[in-house]
């Protein structure tokens, strides 16, 4: 079965704004939500950034979706935080909620001042974030010292449910070293080749009968100029290699890096079309390569148009497979 998912993009929306997109993908077709967690957007055509986990509270008392959040759980908060975050949604909403974690970018955690860690710095700090978190969800009083330093942390509202912990990962290397102890993987829109070598990497070294799920982005409007011009508006900051996109620091670095970049460009890592038959060809295709899970991210502003049309003619289409 197919499950399809609405990507609820702090970055581009206000708060207010996203909590009646979301009753809307509900009415839509969607079952689940996937919520970003950021502290700054990638541009400044975005302006916003909402907290995410005082929304979610409300997203899921006024919904019946279920939620997801990609985060990172070590820098600019402490897994500890995270996990009692987590708890407090799935004690009130048992089976609703789940995390994703990654290994973070400078864009969010560079506020704090401190020394930026390599990937293999971040990656151990990750692993040992996941360990803590799933000790304090089974009850368990946690003392660690290094990478993440923890002192006699235990969870007093545990949550109702297993957790789950999906990892997030945009590279192959990435996939092959989470297969062994995510129990998900999320990754998003690349080149097909790219997205076949890390479904193989997940699959192929511990993930393979774990579900794998896919942010699709994908700019649609009723003209093709209007939908390539509004993927370009919003989302041109988001085109990089993850080793770069990781290092940038604030919204004038990735304005000053996205300068250059044509429109043309974004149809490598968006999928641009005015045609809902050629959506629902590629989304076909992602389910074909093993993606249980697709999030629908529509990175141009048109998101009540995005919704109106995919409930008539995607969604349907999607869910009869």
């Amino acid at each position: 079965m197919l499950n399809l998912g609405y990507h609820i993009s702090h970055e581009q929306f206000s708060p207010g704004e996203l909590l009646k997109l979301a009753k809307k993908a509900a009415e839509a077709g969607f079952s689940f939500g996937l919520s970003s967690d950021h502290f700054s957007p990638w541009n400044f055509d975005q302006g916003h950034s909402g907290y995410a986990w005082s929304w979610l509270g409300a997203a899921l008392s006024q919904t019946d979706l279920n939620f997801g959040i990609v985060t990172c759980p070590f820098f600019r908060y402490h897994p500890a935080i995270i996990a009692q975050a987590a708890a407090t949604l799935d004690e009130m909403f048992p089976q609703r909620f789940w995390i994703a974690v990654g290994s973070g970018q400078a864009l969010n955690e560079s506020i704090l001042g401190e020394y930026w860690p390599t990937k293999p710095e971040r990656n151990e700090r990750l692993k040992a974030s996941v360990d803590i978190m799933r000790a304090l969800w089974r009850s368990e009083t946690v003392t660690t010292k290094e990478p993440i330093k923890v002192v006699e942390a235990t969870l007093y509202t545990t949550p109702k449910s297993k957790m789950s912990v999906t990892g997030a990962a945009l590279t192959p290397e990435t996939a092959k070293w989470m297969a062994s102890w995510a129990d998900s993987l999320i990754t998003i829109s690349q080149p097909e080749e790219r997205l076949k070598e890390i479904v193989d990497a997940w699959k192929e070294n511990g993930g393979e009968n774990k579900p794998i799920k896919l942010k699709v982005q994908l700019s649609y409007d009723k003209k093709f100029d209007d939908a390539l011009h509004g993927a370009h508006q919003q989302w041109r900051t988001n085109i990089f290699a993850s080793d770069l996109q990781s290092q940038l620091r604030n919204p004038q670095q990735f304005e000053q890096a996205a300068q250059h970049v044509k429109p043309e460009e974004l149809k490598k890592m968006v999928n641009v079309s005015d045609e809902p038959d050629q959506h629902i060809e590629w989304l076909i295709r992602y389910r074909n390569m093993g993606f249980s899970d697709l999030i629908l991210h529509n990175v141009n502003k048109k998101q009540e148009q995005f919704l109106e049309v995919f409930a008539e003619k995607v969604i349907p289409e999607l869910k009869s497979l």
